[in-house]
């Protein structure tokens, strides 16, 4: 049996300034901080001898590994992002950058979500991705509208209590 799996979804290439200044300092922070040193430690590493049992190489090639991962990741992802900036014409419908106050039509619970990219998800924010099932459900609603989504619990019901874009 193959390990072939279907191609992920293309994300969207939306982001916020923030972000997108986010992910630039990070690249920068990989290629001329973060990567010199692990090549350094591991040219020391590689110096002391016998490869094939030394823990300190072995670890320090799999975290260049890594670094160079993310550096490739980054540098393609970057230059294809576009960021959004500015608001709506309609400052009370729902849109990429909004934050966004919901009620549970079940249990009457509020919570609030930022919409940003895909690349600047935060949970513990409450910063959900323009990809997820919620945020696709609630764009283009306007304050007071109802909309159901399709969560992992099931589809729920939820009504818009508040939309802001002056984060």
């Amino acid at each position: 049996m193959g390990r072939w799996r279907p191609p992920p979804e293309k994300s969207t290439a939306l982001i916020t300034r923030e972000g997108h200044d986010r992910l630039k300092r990070e690249l920068d922070e990989l290629w001329r901080v973060k990567r010199p040193e692990v090549v350094q430690a591991l040219a020391a590493a590689a110096a002391e001898g016998d490869r094939s049992e030394n823990a300190e190489y072995t670890y320090r090639k799999k975290q260049l590994g890594e670094i160079d991962r993310r550096v490739r990741y980054l540098s393609k992802r970057v230059p294809a992002l576009k960021v959004v900036e500015g608001r709506p014409s309609d400052p009370r419908a729902v849109f990429f950058g909004a934050s966004v106050e919901v009620e549970r039509v079940d249990d009457g619970e509020c919570r609030r979500y930022r919409i940003v990219g895909p690349d600047e998800t935060d949970a513990p924010r409450g910063w959900i991705s323009i990809d997820s099932p919620l945020a696709r459900a609630m764009l283009k609603k306007q304050l007071d509208d109802e909309f159901e989504a399709s969560l992992p619990t099931g589809p729920t019901r939820f009504v818009i209590v508040g939309v802001d874009y002056g984060i």
